[in-house]
């Protein structure tokens, strides 16, 4: 391994992060305008975003916000919306669990949706890629889109509600979900996992905030185990 082939696996990841720019910059103008419109100043917007940078948390704690609920019922639905990156980073401890811990730190803080998904499929792929090759794509999948998501949140906080309605800013999230899990629905599986929290999160939708994902993500993980085993 060489200094030139980490770069070129670097700028491969920053290839394959680029296209996520386009959802996410309009994921992230709706929170600084949802902030705004909760109250938020630009640095108190600013800091939630810098610190935390995980939209759904972000909209789930903003949401619990603007209904005036306590500080324990804000940080409870915004950490139930954002456990699954606890199953995120239990499922990349095989490819990254021998890098340096400040480089697992780094992960940790970038870890999202997109660096995710991404990141596991290339990783899978390309079994043969070193730890410093895998941080590395990791990296480079991280660095297009992390700059965007905060610059364009401080846009949103600023244009506010100039914005129209009728440019439909939250269905950015859904749409970069689907276009990241769907691909990769290979095998029954994967496929029933996915019929699976799609009907039990349906079911449980009156569930407070996150709670009914929780619930849909633990049944959707067991009946892929079970239909795993059997196949």
């Amino acid at each position: 391994m060489t200094a030139a082939t980490v770069k070129s696996v670097y700028w491969q990841g920053l290839r394959d992060g680029a296209p996520f720019v386009i959802v996410v910059l309009p994921f992230s103008l709706l929170f600084g305008v949802a902030a705004t419109e909760a109250g938020l100043t630009l640095a108190q917007a600013m800091g939630f975003t810098v610190l935390v940078i995980a939209g759904a948390s972000q909209f789930a704690a903003l949401q619990m916000m603007v209904d005036q609920a306590g500080i324990a019922l804000v940080l409870l639905a915004a950490l139930a919306v954002n456990l699954r990156m606890a199953m995120y980073s239990a499922a990349l401890v095989p490819h990254l669990g021998a890098a340096p811990l400040w480089q697992r730190a780094l992960v940790s803080y970038l870890l999202f949706d997109q660096t995710y998904l991404v990141s596991v499929k290339a990783y899978d792929e390309r079994p043969s890629l070193t730890v410093r090759e895998r941080i590395a794509y990791f990296f480079g999948v991280a660095t297009p889109v992390t700059p965007v998501w905060c610059a364009m949140t401080g846009v949103g906080v600023l244009v506010g509600a100039t914005i129209p309605p009728a440019m439909a800013l939250d269905f950015a999230l859904p749409i970069t979900f689907l276009a990241m899990v769907a691909p990769m629905l290979r095998t029954m599986a994967h496929v029933a996992a996915a019929v699976t929290s799609v009907v039990v999160a349906l079911l449980l939708i009156g569930l407070p905030s996150g709670f009914g994902l929780l619930i849909a993500a633990g049944c959707a993980m067991a009946v892929g185990v079970l239909v795993e085993e059997r196949t």
